[in-house]
């Protein structure tokens, strides 16, 4: 499990981790019942503090994407596909409300921001 921080993110650098973790885990790159690294390994490896790991899978078990069994470890949960999609449509209308803010911003119609939209998603099929 690779993990990248970047000390020039505005993000800190648990939700990077948390972040990165979700990806893994919709993407299946982590799969069910898979184990995480420990949170003290994790925080070797990073070169962080243990408190940051700690909280990174803390949020990771408080939505689900994670489950901790004491004494053993943390795992990959099964997957709550309706509670996945949410995310994935929470994180989709925050690209697009910046995008649309800055539409505005520079005189693009809505009409002209559906075709950008329909362009680039019909290219990535």
């Amino acid at each position: 499990m690779e993990i990248i921080i970047s000390n020039s993110s505005d993000k800190p650098i648990y939700e990077q981790i948390t972040s990165q973790i979700k990806n893994m885990i919709i993407t299946e790159e982590l799969k069910h019942g898979e184990a995480l690294p420990s949170m003290r390994f994790l925080a070797k490896e990073l070169r962080i503090s243990v408190i940051t790991t700690k909280r990174a899978y803390e949020e990771l078990e408080r939505d689900g994407f994670i489950e901790t069994v004491p004494g053993k470890g943390s795992y990959v949960a099964a997957k709550n596909t309706d509670f996945i999609r949410e995310e994935q449509l929470r994180v989709v209308e925050m690209d697009l409300q910046r995008a649309s803010e800055a539409a505005k911003m520079a005189g693009i119609t809505l009409q002209e921001l559906i075709e950008i939209l329909t362009m680039l998603y019909l290219e990535e099929q």
